[in-house]
C-alpha cells in the first residue's frame, strides 16, 4: 500500500491533473491513497479572500470570482459540459458564499481555516472525477473525518488516538475496492468546524496517513528532481541528494527547508516508513529517499533562505539583566500569538529573536511586549541558514549585506541580513 502527495505546482492547471493521472496509471496494481493539495496558487489567492472579508472589503468579491473561474477554466478543458463535478465544485463554493454573507463575528485565524480550506476541496474533486474519467476507479474522501485535531485554528494539534482509530476503521476496506483522494492540509474538530495544519501541511498529512495505515512508503511529488542542497530559484550550481537519514531532514525542516513541512518526517521516523521526493515530470527518475539509514552526503553545504524576517530585541526598562524570568514572559507571550522563533540570542541586557513576519500576529505580539519591555525591531530581514558549511561560506552568503545577527554552531551557522 502506497500514499502519494501532490502539491498545487504538480495540479496547477489542467495539464497537471492529465499528468497525475498518468503517474498514478503506472501504480494500479498497489492500494494507493492520494492525498491533493490547492491548485497552483489558490491558497495565497483564498487568505487574500480571507483578510478582504475580515477588513470588510468590496474586492473580496472579485477576488473570490477570480478563483471560481480559475478553477472553472481547468474543469471545462477536463470535462464536457454537464459533467456532475461542475454541480460539486459549485456547491463547495457555495460554503464561501455562505460565510462572507454576513459580516465577521469570529476569531481571524477560525474564519481563516473556514475559508481556506475550500481549496483542498475543490482541488480534489476534480482529481478524484477526472480520474475516474480516465478509468481509474476513485473514491473522494473528507479528510476532516479522520484527522482529528483540537481547536487551534492554523495550527491544528492532531489526536493521534482518536485519528488512527478513524483511519484504521474504515480506509483499508475502502482501499481494498478503489483509490483514496482526500485533501492535504485539513482537519476537524469535535463540533465539526475544519482547522488546517499550518501553511504547506499536506506533507504532513500524508505522513499521518503513511502512519497510521502502515504503508510501505510515502512519496511526495515536486517540481524538483528530489531534494537539493539549496533552492534552485536562489542558487544555480545546486546538488540533489540521493538518499537523506531523518535526522538530517528533521534538521533540515526545522530550519526552514521548504521541500517538506516541517512536522511531517516525525510521524514516519517513529514507524520506520521512508520518505520519496520525486519530479512529478519524469516519475521514473530517482528522486531522493529519506530513511533510517539514509547516507548523508554533503559535497556542498545546505543552505536555506527564509525571506521576510523580523528581528526582535526586548530589554528591561529598568535596565536590569535579562533573567530567566524575563524570558519565559518573553516566551509566553510568543507562544500564545503563535509564533515560531527561527534563531535566538542573549546577552547581558537584551534578548533578540527572528521570526516570519505575520502582520496580525506581530501587531498582537508587540502590544503585550511593550507592556514589560522595551522593543527594538527591523522588518524586511533575510535568514541565511547553512548546514556542514565549510571555511569561507558564511562571507561568501553574506557578500554585500549587512549582518544584523549572526550565530555559528558545529554544524549549523545562522545569519540575519539586510
Amino acid at each position: 500500500m502506497l500514499v502519494f502527495k501532490f502539491g498545487g505546482a504538480s495540479v496547477k492547471d489542467a495539464a497537471g491533473v492529465a499528468n497525475l493521472a498518468n503517474v498514478v496509471k503506472q501504480y494500479t496494481d498497489k492500494q494507493l491513497l492520494i492525498v491533493v493539495s490547492a491548485m497552483g496558487k489558490t491558497t495565497n489567492a483564498l487568505e487574500k479572500l480571507t483578510k478582504a472579508y475580515m477588513e470588510q472589503d468590496e474586492e473580496m468579491y472579485m477576488i473570490f470570482d477570480e478563483i471560481k473561474a480559475y478553477h472553472y477554466n481547468i474543469l471545462s478543458e477536463l470535462f464536457e459540459t454537464g459533467h456532475p463535478v461542475f454541480d460539486e465544485v459549485a456547491n463547495t463554493f457555495v460554503e464561501v458564499d455562505w460565510a462572507i454573507e454576513d459580516e465577521p463575528h469570529d476569531s481571524y485565524d477560525f474564519v481563516y481555516d473556514q475559508i481556506v480550506s475550500i481549496g483542498e476541496l475543490v482541488s480534489t474533486r476534480i482529481v478524484a472525477a477526472y480520474l475516474n474519467k480516465e478509468g481509474v476507479k476513485s473514491k473522494w474522501l473528507d479528510v476532516r473525518g479522520y484527522i482529528h485535531t483540537d481547536n487551534t485554528y492554523r495550527e491544528g494539534i492532531v489526536d493521534w488516538d482518536k485519528t488512527k482509530a478513524s483511519i484504521s476503521k474504515e480506509i483499508p476496506a475502502l482501499l481494498e475496492k478503489s483509490i483514496v483522494v482526500t485533501q492535504g492540509f485539513l482537519g476537524g474538530t469535535s463540533e465539526n468546524f475544519t482547522t488546517t495544519l499550518g501553511r504547506e501541511g499536506s506533507d504532513y498529512t500524508a505522513s499521518i496517513f503513511t502512519a497510521c495505515l502502515g504503508a510501505e512508503s510515502v512519496t511526495t511529488w515536486k517540481d524538483v528532481p528530489g531534494i537539493l542542497n539549496a533552492d534552485p530559484k536562489h542558487f544555480a550550481d545546486t546538488v540533489k541528494f540521493d538518499e537523506l537519514s531523518y535526522t538530517e531532514a528533521i534538521e533540515m525542516t526545522y530550519y526552514g527547508a521548504s521541500v517538506i513541512h516541517p512536522k511531517t518526517i516525525k510521524p514516519l521516523q517513529n514507524a520506520k516508513i521512508p520518505l520519496l521526493v520525486k519530479p512529478f515530470t519524469d516519475p521514473s527518475a530517482p528522486g531522493t529517499v529519506i530513511k533510517e539509514d539514509g547516507q548523508n552526503s554533503f559535497v556542498k553545504p545546505i543552505i536555506i533562505i527564509k525571506q521576510n524576517q523580523v528581528l526582535l530585541s526586548v530589554s528591561a526598562k529598568d535596565y536590569s539583566f535579562v533573567t530567566e524570568d524575563h524570558l519565559s514572559d518573553v516566551f509566553r507571550l510568543f507562544a500564545q500569538n503563535h509564533i515560531k522563533v527561527n534563531v535566538m540570542q542573549t546577552s547581558a541586557l537584551s534578548f533578540s529573536v527572528c521570526f516570519d513576519w505575520n502582520e496580525e500576529r506581530f501587531g498582537k505580539l508587540l502590544v503585550s511586549l511593550k507592556q514589560d519591555f522595551k522593543v527594538k525591531y527591523n522588518d524586511g530581514l533575510t535568514l541565511i541558514t547553512t548546514r556542514h558549511y565549510a571555511a569561507g561560506t558564511i562571507s561568501e552568503l553574506t557578500e554585500g549585506k549587512t549582518v544584523l545577527l549572526e550565530q555559528v554552531s558545529r554544524n549549523t551557522a545562522q545569519v540575519v541580513v539586510k
